[in-house]
């Protein structure tokens, strides 16, 4: 999550700006294979109106307007586009759906298409089209795009943000590790060490959109657990479960005080406050470090890695997505369709991915070539998020119900109780199973 202060914004927004400018667009045109374009024969006097969510950074906002001109430009075709705040954008797309009304297309979070699938066009003409041209969808991008047991696109991401391990080295280092163990029963003890040491870590188990839901699906995840199973039966209350809950009640003591209570933002305060030095966030946290003078510092001692992988056989991280779709009642579908493939081109979307500094990881594999994967080593760890193999709701098919799942915190509620002491795990893992079942109703 951003930790962009008015005393940096400045500083992120000139970096962004001159790496959008010098991008590898070249290299990734030659890599690009021949592929022929579908054809989207424009209606005659269209119009767009686009929502999205709000920039990570100026320059953001600024390349995705200027790339939007280009192809009003091209093509006469007017668009407008409204950033949105990330807590209104989920609401403003139920309205949308559920109304028939209002923007044309939406660029919003994951499962977004997957509620609302009857109420989309389908994109697969431009999605296979894009894929072909530039090596392929990667697997994040492929899930959320395509209906469920079905090759047929709902959905465009646009990019994906995941949340590593971020850690200080010389506290790391101080207590024997060159680096933190990549291994369960390694990283407990590595924390055991910090904690002893007074350089405590830090982890999300408050009501948190992105890193509580985050850690909670780690820890799950991470010791073969999931909400689901592959046919979508509610599968958490499982002896996988118990083990990441008893694991918990290891690992949590070592943490700073209060994590049961934080929030998005309160990891990134704590850490640059130097009172965390182990934790998981976005770039945005080492960006925000490195150019704010007063924490300069703490980001020369950061350092990035995967979260411990257990039991998953991969690094057990579901990146949160932007997707964009295309709604039904859109008198311009062609325009709207030839909009977004015309974004997701390397000329448009490589100075975008470039401007927004590694916070959102492309979903194109030809975009591994992008000048921001090479502009700083502490950046490269971000490029293949959406090589991952895990989503929200994991095992089970994307729907409204797991995006519901999510946004009640089940996950994390579960694990919070057994932290706090006022649950068992055994206790935790039938209450999250009882919920679980009032919302898939199996």
């Amino acid at each position: 999550m951003n930790i962009i202060t008015r005393r940096n914004a400045l500083a992120l927004g000139a970096s962004a700006a001159a790496l959008a400018a010098t991008g590898a667009q070249a290299q990734i045109l030659t890599q690009a294979g021949a592929a022929t374009a579908p054809r989207l024969p424009i209606e005659s006097g269209a119009t767009l109106r686009m929502l999205r969510p709000v920039k990570f950074v100026q320059p953001d906002e600024d390349v995705f307007r200027a790339a939007a001109a280009r192809f009003s430009q091209q093509t006469g075709v007017q668009v407008r586009i409204d950033f949105v705040g990330w807590e209104d954008i989920n609401q403003q797309t139920a309205v949308t759906a559920n109304t028939g009304a209002g923007p044309d297309l939406i660029i919003g979070f994951g499962d977004a298409p997957h509620i609302y699938a009857e109420k989309l066009i389908e994109l697969t003409d431009v999605a296979e089209y894009l894929g072909r041209k530039y090596g392929g969808w990667m697997n994040v991008a492929q899930k959320y795009g395509k209906k469920h047991g079905t090759n047929n696109w709902i959905g465009l991401p646009f990019g994906g943000t995941a949340g590593p391990l971020v850690w200080r080295k010389s506290a790391v280092n101080a207590v024997g590790y060159q680096a933190p163990p990549s291994d369960l029963p390694g990283f407990l003890e590595m924390c055991k060490k910090l904690k002893a040491a007074g350089k405590p870590s830090g982890f999300a188990l408050g009501n948190a959109v992105g890193d509580g839901n985050g850690f909670a699906n780690w820890l799950v995840w991470s010791h073969g657990g999931s909400l689901l199973d592959e046919e979508g039966k509610v599968a958490i209350n499982s002896p996988q479960t118990l083990n990441s809950l008893n694991y918990l009640k290891e690992l949590y003591p070592t943490f700073i005080p209060g994590t049961i209570a934080w929030g998005d933002i309160s990891n990134n305060r704590a850490y640059a406050a130097n009172e965390c030095w182990v934790t998981s966030n976005g770039v945005s946290l080492y960006f925000g470090l490195k150019n704010d003078p007063a924490t300069a510092a703490i980001a020369a001692d950061t350092e990035h890695s995967e979260m411990p992988h257990g039991l998953a056989g991969g690094w057990p991280s579901a990146p949160l997505t932007l997707n964009a779709m295309v709604f039904k009642h859109s008198r311009y579908p062609n325009a709207a369709k030839a909009f977004l493939q015309f974004m997701l081109e390397a000329e448009q979307y490589e100075p975008w991915l470039n401007a927004n500094l590694g916070y959102w990881a492309h979903p194109l594999n030809a975009y591994k070539a992008s000048a921001v994967w090479t502009s700083d080593p502490k950046v490269a760890i971000f490029r293949d998020s959406m090589n991952n193999k895990f989503w929200n709701g994991y095992k089970g098919p994307i729907s409204e119900a797991s995006g519901q799942a999510n946004a009640e915190y089940v996950m994390v509620q579960m694990c919070a109780a057994v932290a706090s002491g006022q649950s068992t795990p055994q206790e935790a893992a039938r209450e999250a199973e009882r919920r679980a079942r009032r919302i898939f109703r199996r």
